[in-house]
């Protein structure tokens, strides 16, 4: 097989995984929105006492809710991980030049929700340590809403929106380590570094087993547990030491670590660890509350307004300067209104936010349920704004080309057909 060759179907096998992702993930957002509604509305009905009884119930030395926030959702964080360093080495930010757009984007779209935030909280330290909860997009959640879409979004927007979240994800776990952890323990951390290394050496042996690497990280996470770094953060960690064999190096049948474990995990988290964290973490009371004055709060305005007013304007004056200044291409076959409905979109941050939320305020149910009504009330905005803008936009570029196209082509066949004297 030639070089070309071997390029032409290294493009084939990176298009199709990337549609399968994108596909996958969309499925996975859909799941996403109806486990988070199923648990809106149990917290609201005669089985709220249940629910919250069962999250509170303990099953070792952690609860439920616990479980599922830092356990299972380690298992999150390993996959997005894994995404990250495929998509680095190996995908569509592999580059310079295709980082710039997306990764410019990101921060606007993490910096301004986050000025938003403080500005609705500014004076207060005890609110203010919720700043990064509405700094990150729900992937899941915004390609389910792109899926429902269908044609009417290019391919090329869909991947942009990818790239961007998974550099928004690789944001939200550096700002998790730096401001969200606290009670450092230094033995504890050592240990975890110790693991660490022998999981880089693993690596660095080329050892292609899953097994070891799997049994090193559950090992890793109880060591990270107990450091005061949280723990989902093990799950970043050992992503990055797993064995990656970039294609076409890879021959067909015979797929590296990072691809078999990413391809295992990824039905079981879009399918039941995320539906699961949605519906534990979606339930608030609102019988008997005032949720307009429950909305009014500086937490709910600054978590609320971050999504939907932060994001649209950070992601959108960012990609518009990037694209204005000549350092990246605007998406292919995208128009600016669409860019614009995108942006919108990406305001939706249900699991992420709600995560950091908990994060921000651990002993204060109160700032929770804030934080966890803003996130639903910016989230819902920001989902039927951008959906709107997006159904109502012109078909997109390449859709009118392939029609002009087909115009062009049966306009000779139809005049041929009506003069046939002229033959």
């Amino acid at each position: 097989m030639s070089p070309a060759e071997i390029r032409a179907r290294h493009r084939r096998r990176r298009r199709s995984a990337m549609r399968a992702f994108l596909k996958g993930e969309a499925f996975a957002g859909l799941f996403l929105m109806g486990a988070a509604a199923l648990g809106l509305l149990v917290a609201n009905s005669a089985a709220a006492g249940a629910y919250f009884g069962f999250l509170h119930a303990y099953v070792g030395p952690l609860s439920v809710l616990h479980w599922i926030n830092d356990g299972l959702m380690a298992l999150f964080f390993l996959l997005v991980g894994l995404e990250v360093k495929r998509e680095l080495i190996d995908g569509q930010l592999s580059t310079w030049s295709r980082r710039v757009l997306p990764g410019l984007a990101a921060v606007g779209g993490m910096a301004v929700p986050a000025a938003v935030y403080v500005a609705f909280n500014w004076g207060n330290p005890q609110t203010l340590h919720g700043w990064a909860a509405p700094a990150a997009t729900d992937i899941a959640f915004t390609l389910g809403v792109l899926a429902l879409l269908g044609k009417r979004v290019p391919v090329s927007l869909k991947i942009f929106v990818t790239a961007l979240a998974i550099i928004d994800d690789l944001g939200a776990v550096a700002i998790i380590a730096l401001f969200y952890s606290e009670g450092l323990s230094l033995p504890w951390l050592g240990a975890a570094a110790a693991i660490l290394a022998v999981l880089v050496a693993l690596n660095r042996f080329r050892v292609m087993a899953l097994w070891p690497y799997l049994a090193l990280g559950a090992v890793l996470w109880a060591c990270v547990l107990q450091s005061g770094v949280h723990a989902t953060l093990a799950g970043v960690a050992l992503a990055f030491t797993v064995p990656l064999i970039p294609a076409p190096a890879a021959p067909d049948d015979a797929k590296s670590p990072l691809h078999r474990l990413e391809h295992g995990l990824h039905p079981l988290v879009g399918f039941a660890i995320i539906p699961i964290f949605g519906f534990a973490n979606a339930g608030v009371t609102l019988v008997g509350v005032d949720v307009l004055a429950l909305l009014m709060t500086p937490v709910a305005l600054g978590v609320a307004g971050g999504l939907f007013v932060g994001k649209q304007v950070g992601i959108f004056a960012f990609t518009w300067a990037t694209v204005k200044l000549r350092l990246a291409d605007c998406p292919e076959d995208a128009t600016w209104r669409q860019v614009y409905g995108v942006s919108v979109l990406c305001g939706i941050g249900f699991t992420m936010s709600l995560f950091i939320g908990l994060l921000a305020f651990p002993n204060d149910p109160l700032l929770q349920d804030e934080v966890k009504l803003g996130v639903l009330a910016g989230s819902l905005a920001s989902a039927l704004l951008g959906a709107a803008v997006l159904a109502t936009t012109s078909r997109s570029i390449e859709a009118r080309r392939n029609a002009d196209t087909r115009f062009s082509a049966l306009r000779p066949r139809r005049r041929e057909a009506a003069s046939p004297r002229d033959g």
